[in-house]
């Protein structure tokens, strides 16, 4: 696994880097977003690891500019904010996921694996004003009802934290078909990523 840092905090960004060499996990690091920037077009990385609060970039920004780089790789925020407002803007602005600094190791490491799985993460703390930001975001969210019996199908996969690969193998069809369900998923329900679609459909209820 290959993972990139961006974090302006010497001691923590160090002391990521050590404890995830500690566990065979590849790290690097930018000592700034500028840094940052200019490399991660150049890198194979399997998730980007991105502060929120840094000086000369928000991690917001950063985040606006990779996905102007159409930057593919999983990007997570690793931030001390438990603020609603923090939380809606990394996922409207396209973070896969939302882990707090002060995080077990272990358990740090278990959900970058489940991530580069395809797995969904935000932290365990924040799941309840995850919901409050998407019932808030998502009270004129178009129907369930407007996906194929199929999308919904994925979407429900999605719900429960399933990979493209095992929506793939679970759903007998492609890898490739079910990232275009995903996106299509995406489309019709006007969400940016997969934690909004398995959000609502969980808040909702709609694979009882």
């Amino acid at each position: 696994m290959n993972v990139y840092i961006i974090d302006d905090h010497a001691l923590f960004r160090n002391g990521l880097i050590a404890l995830l060499k500690s566990r065979k996990i590849n790290a690097t690091a930018a000592t700034s977003p500028e840094q940052g920037l200019a490399e991660i077009p150049s890198l194979k990385l399997d998730i980007i690891l991105l502060d929120l609060r840094m000086p000369q970039m928000s991690g917001i920004e950063v985040l606006k500019a990779l996905k102007a780089q159409n930057q593919q790789t999983p990007i997570i925020m690793l931030t001390t904010s438990t603020q609603e407002n923090d939380l809606r803007e990394c996922l409207k602005h396209g973070a896969q996921g939302y882990l707090l600094k002060d995080m077990d190791p272990d358990e740090l490491v278990s959900a970058l694996n489940e991530i580069c799985s395809g797995a969904i993460i935000v932290a365990e703390g924040m799941t309840r004003i995850l919901a409050k930001v998407l019932r808030n975001e998502l009270s004129d969210e178009p129907s369930f009802d407007t996906l194929t019996k199929r999308e919904k199908q994925v979407a429900c996969q999605i719900s429960s934290g399933h990979s493209n690969k095992v929506i793939a193998r679970e759903l007998g069809i492609a890898d490739g078909t079910v990232k275009l369900h995903v996106k299509s998923i995406l489309k019709k329900l006007a969400l940016s990523s997969r934690v909004e679609v398995a959000v609502l459909v969980t808040e909702k209820s709609y694979c009882k």
